[in-house]
């Protein structure tokens, strides 16, 4: 079905609600709210990436990890922030997803840090990160972003700041259907 055909079937309260969220410095932009340790983001990441692909041309991609205020929650909003820090986020998304899906969970810093080096980073590099501001930062931002969408759980994808999904059931190519008529609103 084409987009236009699609757009008269999206329907606000259903395929998606307008939250208050908050602006975003680039528009537009897709912002999936997200955990390493939830097993749903697990399952949908191959979709929501492919809805990525079919979308990268017309919409900025960005990822929030959620720390909920769990420990080990936060600990995989660390490896994010690592991941983007160093620049190998391509490369590691997949492997953190399975380190803390199918072998255990990170617990501490430590288990962070040992992940990165086994993944090719210099250890004093990633002490360095860890205990900067720049990481401070960056976790009181991922927190502010996932309190101000109001998301109630995750994944969760949030279009220009103000138009939450409905993702339940969707296909990749309905999820990129539904971005780009929100794009336009």
């Amino acid at each position: 079905m084409s987009l236009s055909a699609m757009a008269a079937t999206f329907v606000e309260g259903k395929d998606y609600v307008r939250v208050e969220g908050f602006s975003e410095s680039h528009t537009p932009v897709l912002r999936e709210f997200f955990s390493y340790n939830c097993p749903h983001c697990f399952r949908m990441d191959h979709t929501i990436e492919e809805a990525v692909g079919l979308v990268a041309k017309e919409v900025r991609f960005e990822r929030t990890p959620v720390g909920a205020g769990r420990n080990p929650w936060q600990m995989s909003q660390l490896a994010y922030y690592l991941a983007q820090k160093f620049n190998v986020t391509d490369q590691t998304h997949g492997a953190i997803f399975k380190q803390v899906q199918e072998v255990a969970p990170f617990q501490s810093e430590a288990d962070v840090r040992q992940f990165f080096v086994s993944q090719g980073l210099k250890a004093d590099e990633l002490d360095k990160a860890i205990a900067s501001s720049d990481r401070k930062l960056a976790m009181m931002t991922f927190d502010t972003e996932a309190q101000l969408s109001g998301i109630r759980g995750v994944p969760s994808l949030l279009v220009n700041g103000k138009y939450m999904l409905n993702i339940q059931g969707r296909s990749s190519a309905e999820i990129a259907e539904l971005v780009q008529y929100l794009v336009k609103q």
